[in-house]
């Protein structure tokens, strides 16, 4: 499979806005005109599609919501595809899509995470484009924090050219309620936070390879399925870097589901894995970390958690079939993207 990159975002690009998954409307709309008007004053055109409803855990149809989706994706004038956020059950799109021609368009950028992951990581496995794990769209008014990158600059960065990111060393234990504050534009970053060794505390890593990865919760259940195949990104010869995150499952489903992943051969060869923070409840004699060790230990290579990668804010953007490098000792942890 040739993995490609989207051609980098350029002053007028057409971002496209759809709810693959859950949408928003009624009492979020203000938040949304946020969100896009965020996209805007950095010169870019927004397009809002059909598909926006959030009465209920999908925005319509699953028909309805795919035809929407693929049509952003096919369109040439559409640079680049954001749904607002998540939801519950974007795998019903999977046999809806048509994937064949997906794979023959030029590529667009998909950026989201959670629910989204469950497109983002098929897109770049099976229709061999690279994605964006990162903010969503109703998280794109807040500024930056220091280390990490902004989604829509890595859009706009051409193919080939490399960028790192460092934790910024605290994170938010919460949500904001968007009803309540629909202007809100900056983090409230309250809790310290580093990345550490889940595996062999206190050592360092350095490790190599094409970043794949998502959402536990959802991206498990694709598992074993031509949507999840890791194979076609090592089919090159590189190693992978492979990042998961929990979002709300307890302890005992993640243990399950990463137990699942690894027998179907999601983190074959993998250099290391990453694992981002989560709060997602713990069971009364297996934690959450302890749930990441049972699983994958026998895997026998480095477990970094903490990462920024996770549910808690801020969101650091991981791209999808992007060859990285994760640096990380005592003194500080580093990742460097390339997008070749």
């Amino acid at each position: 499979m040739e993995l490609r990159f989207p051609q980098p975002l350029t002053e007028g690009s057409l971002v496209g806005v759809t709810s693959p998954s859950s949408g928003v409307s009624g009492a979020l709309q203000p938040r949304l005109d946020v969100a896009v008007s965020a996209v805007e004053d950095r010169g870019f055109a927004v397009t809002v599609g059909e598909c926006m409803n959030g009465d209920r855990h999908v925005s319509g149809p699953a028909a309805q919501r795919a035809a929407e989706f693929q049509n952003m994706l096919l369109d040439p004038e559409i640079r680049a595809v954001i749904p607002p956020w998540g939801g519950e059950t974007c795998i019903d799109l999977m046999p809806l899509l048509d994937w064949d021609a997906i794979a023959g368009a030029e590529p667009t950028w998909v950026i989201g995470y959670s629910d989204i992951s469950t497109l983002l990581a098929p897109l770049t496995l099976r229709a061999g484009w690279a994605t964006i794990h990162g903010n969503n769209l109703m998280d794109t008014p807040y500024r930056t924090p220091s280390g990490l990158v902004d989604w829509l600059d890595i859009a706009s960065l051409p193919v080939g050219s490399s960028f790192a990111q460092t934790s910024p060393g605290a994170h938010r234990r919460g949500f904001v309620d968007y009803v309540e504050y629909p202007d809100v534009n900056a983090y409230e970053l309250e809790t310290p936070s580093r990345w550490h060794r889940l595996d062999a505390p206190g050592e360092e890593l350095i490790a190599t390879g094409r970043l794949i990865g998502g959402c536990i919760d959802t991206i498990a259940y694709l598992a074993g399925t031509p949507f999840l195949d890791t194979a076609v990104l090592r089919g090159g010869g590189d190693d992978l870097l492979v990042y998961v995150e929990a979002a709300s499952e307890n302890a005992g489903c993640i243990a399950r589901s990463l137990h699942g992943m690894r027998l179907s051969g999601f983190f074959d060869g993998a250099a290391a894995v990453l694992v981002g923070r989560t709060y997602a409840p713990d069971l009364n004699d297996l934690t959450q970390q302890e749930a990441v060790l049972d699983a994958l230990l026998p895997l026998g290579v480095p477990i970094l958690a903490g990462v920024d990668c996770g549910h808690w804010a801020p969101y650091m953007p991981l791209v999808n079939g992007a060859l990285a490098t994760v640096e990380h000792n005592a003194r500080s942890s580093v990742i460097t993207q390339t997008l070749a």
